[in-house]
């Protein structure tokens, strides 16, 4: 075997080891971001010592990489974490397509969408054939094959395990002390812990052949020397710019008199909702998942008009270009509503994720439909899907940098000293991210009594549930579960006039002053 091959398998394997040893029975934590960051050493280790070079280009993907796999280990909101899991996963498996050529910044949709199948593809039947390429070599070459003593002891061991296993059982009825003597034998291995082993020596294995399938795709095939529809498009225009025309114009006249009509509606805020009849949750919630959705099949509607039309003239090629700045921009008053009323839910109800969430989603979106009417002004339609790459980078780093549970906290607790709804099991139901927030403000003497208690009820019931999150073992540890951990430990102290009463998800707690606030809903 050559040596680049010896250290392909040399570096799998051992990597295979390390997935197993940090994740068997272990939930993801700082397992995760320290197998990534192994994983991608391997990989480069075995690709610079074939003389593989990465494109300068491809090393820009190594900064969301490190970004993400330090946001998996640091927060533990829901979203917030799924995201960066999978924006880690996909940085070093764009790092892994694009590794030689470098060119995923001018990547289309349709690149995107095969290089990822080609790298799934390779990763399940690459290794074989690479294999099977090693065989062929050495056997032209005329080199011996080298000559390995330990397959034919695997294969001595179970031709005689059934014939052990017969005579084993012969003797033992043949003779009691013997039978005895052999349960004795047997009854010191746990049978369990057996197929435990037995299961984990056949994974590592698998989880090598899958790794070799990543670092022989990076070597062989990203080298980027051609991008689809590059040298011409993937699908030749084929619509009459008349027809786009009166599509586009109809649909930029509808949007206008929606509008125009909606104005005050969408604009007035707080002012309209007693000319309108709504309440705030009434006004807040209406139209929102409809008017989100037209603007996203009208981003939609802009891109494939845009690939399938003939614009033969400079005319049209102007005209669809102001048609589609006109849609965008009434799009774009459309998406403003929409905040307005997620703002006007936040300001009535209070912060809550599924009310943060869209509220973040809203202004990337915007930013992307600007971007979108900028690359149709200049004619680089194909930059749109490294535009949406971007703005799904900037929702997910966004998330991480708010850090959303400890912000619907300090937003809660000033709304409910300004006299609103204090929701104290509402607080309580968030992630440990949450809890350096509740400290802060449990810590501010100047708050009103009735808000300090429901802070501090809130506390004691992270404090049980920590209780059930914290991780036996380091590999599963996270960052916002330790630190939270240990601001607990310092405010539990000032928390000894507080009673729990009753377990599991019916527990709540008992302030001080009296009052009773649940723990979970």
């Amino acid at each position: 075997m050559k040596p680049q091959s010896k250290l392909l398998w040399l570096s799998a394997f051992l990597l295979g080891w390390l997935f197993d040893l940090l994740f068997w029975k272990k939930s993801p934590g700082i397992n995760f971001p320290i197998f990534m960051s192994l994983a991608l050493i391997g990989g480069a280790f075995y690709l610079l010592a074939g003389g593989l070079r990465p494109a300068r280009k491809s090393l820009w993907l190594l900064a969301p990489f490190a970004f993400f796999a330090l946001m998996t280990c640091l927060r533990r909101e829901p979203l917030t974490a799924f995201l960066a899991h999978a924006f880690t996963l996909l940085s070093l498996a764009l790092l892994a397509a694009t590794w030689l050529g470098g060119r995923w910044m001018q990547y289309g949709l349709f690149d995107y969408t095969a290089h990822f199948f080609t790298l799934s593809m390779n990763v399940l039947f690459l290794p074989l054939t690479f294999l099977e390429r090693t065989r062929k070599e050495l056997a032209e070459s005329g080199q011996p094959k080298g000559k390995s003593s330990v397959w034919p002891v695997l294969r001595g061991l179970l031709l005689a395990l059934p014939i052990l296993l017969v005579f084993a059982s012969l003797l033992a009825s043949a003779d009691l002390v013997f039978s005895d003597k052999l349960n004795s034998f047997f009854e010191q291995f746990d049978l369990q812990r057996i197929l435990e082993y037995t299961t984990r020596l056949i994974l590592i294995p698998f989880y090598a052949y899958l790794l070799a399938g990543v670092f022989l795709h990076a070597g062989e095939h990203s080298r980027d020397e051609k991008l689809i529809g590059e040298e011409k498009p993937v699908m030749a225009p084929f619509l009459g710019f008349t027809e786009t025309g009166v599509v586009l114009g109809s649909v930029a006249l509808l949007f206008l008199s929606f509008v125009i009509i909606q104005f005050r509606y969408f604009f007035g805020g707080e002012a309209n909702i007693g000319v309108t009849g709504y309440t705030y949750s009434e006004y807040a919630r209406r139209g929102f998942n409809e008017l989100l959705a037209v603007a996203i099949i009208s981003l939609l509607m802009v891109l494939g008009f845009g690939a399938i039309t003939k614009r033969e003239t400079a005319t049209h090629k102007r005209i669809y270009s102001g048609l589609s700045v006109i849609i965008v921009a009434q799009v774009i008053v459309i998406l403003v509503s929409s905040f307005q009323r997620i703002t006007l839910a936040n300001y009535w109800h209070g912060y809550s994720r599924l009310r943060l969430y869209p509220q973040v989603f809203l202004v990337w979106l915007g930013a992307l439909f600007v971007t979108v009417v900028l690359l149709e002004i200049i004619r680089r339609e194909r930059f749109f899907a490294l535009a949406a790459l971007l703005a799904s980078l900037g929702f997910a780093a966004s998330l991480s940098l708010l850090n959303v549970d400890a912000l619907i906290v300090r937003h809660n607790v000033l709304r409910a000293v300004l006299g609103r709804h204090f929701n104290v099991t509402h607080l309580a139901m968030l992630s440990s991210d949450a809890v350096p927030a509740l400290v802060d403000e449990f810590q501010d003497q100047t708050l009103p009594p009735l808000i300090h208690e429901g802070i501090g009820a809130a506390l004691l019931c992270h404090s049980y549930s920590l209780e059930d999150s914290l991780p036996a073992d380091w590999r599963s540890s996270n960052l916002s579960l330790s630190r939270a951990d240990g601001l607990l430990e310092q405010v539990l102290p000032q928390l000894v006039e507080y009673r729990r009463i009753g377990k599991g998800g019916a527990s709540r707690v008992r302030t001080r002053g009296g009052e009773e606030y649940l723990c979970s809903e």
